[in-house]
């Protein structure tokens, strides 16, 4: 791994913050910048979860403040904005879009209502974040801004419509962000998981039979913790680095769908087919 200079870090002593910081990846995210000498903003929809985070930070040697906050309204996150290097003591120099929500379902069995909420959280609230503090960044020559997708946001897997298109356009929009701000001081990453033991499952909202399926593949197949996934998202931001692909399996898709993708739209739908029965 290359060594990172304090000089380029925007992990290091930051001024920070983490939505969906109540549970899951965005405590990690901001229990590692506690370790990293940040202060943080534990932004959360839960107010008694983003104050646990900010009490993990502050024991950690961070600053924590807890922030209650609905991303997905525009007033609230507006209001957040506004108040937030006054909360930090300083002026932000990274926003961790992180928070979000699971819905599955075919297409014309998911509910409208929660095609609303999904994208009420998991895309308005990363388009909230980078309206609001990309300019600012941009201005001040300096600063970062990690967006949390998925691998579902390339894979495309079956029954995940909803959640697959929101992580779809929270990569989208952190490709053509990251090109708007090239040379300006200011990077961008986009965090590409795939499964992370998290809440997301308990508070998704999935047919009864395929919750918990997913429950069940999420204690079997989840390699990788949300910790270990906070640290090299946090390093590869300190690095530059646009894509963050944590796990062997997500790398494994990205570069078959990159390399070949009739094929891969080909063997999904096989094996969909084949597992439907």
């Amino acid at each position: 791994m290359a060594k990172v200079s304090s000089l380029r870090s925007y992990s290091r002593g930051a001024a920070a913050l983490v939505t969906g910081a109540g549970s899951g990846i965005g405590r990690s995210f901001a229990c590692e910048l506690a370790r990293r000498g940040g202060s943080v903003i534990c932004a959360d929809l839960h107010a008694d979860r983003a104050e646990q985070t900010a009490a993990l930070v502050e024991q950690l040697g961070g600053r924590g403040i807890p922030y209650t906050c609905d991303v997905g309204d525009q007033a609230q996150f507006t209001q957040l904005a506004e108040q937030a290097d006054r909360l930090l003591g300083r002026p932000t120099t990274l926003v961790v879009n992180n928070a979000g929500v699971g819905v599955g379902g075919r297409i014309g069995e998911v509910s409208l209502e929660d095609w609303h909420w999904c994208v009420n959280v998991n895309l308005w609230g990363v388009i909230h974040g980078c309206h609001f503090f990309a300019p600012r960044f941009r201005d001040a020559g300096h600063g970062a801004i990690i967006n949390t997708a998925s691998a579902a946001g390339f894979a495309a897997a079956p029954e995940m419509t909803t959640y697959n298109v929101t992580k779809s356009a929270v990569l989208s929009l952190s490709e053509t962000l990251s090109a708007e701000l090239s040379g300006s001081g200011v990077h961008v990453s986009v965090l590409c998981p795939t499964i992370v033991p998290t809440n997301i499952i308990n508070e998704s909202r999935f047919p009864s039979e395929r919750k918990s399926f997913a429950a069940k593949a999420m204690e079997k197949w989840a390699f990788t913790d949300s910790g270990e996934v906070a640290r090299m998202t946090l390093d590869a931001c300190d690095r530059n680095q646009l894509y963050v692909l944590p796990q062997w399996d997500g790398k494994l898709m990205w570069r078959f769908k990159r390399a070949a993708p009739v094929a891969y739209a080909r063997v999904l739908g096989l094996g969909y087919r084949l597992a439907a029965g």
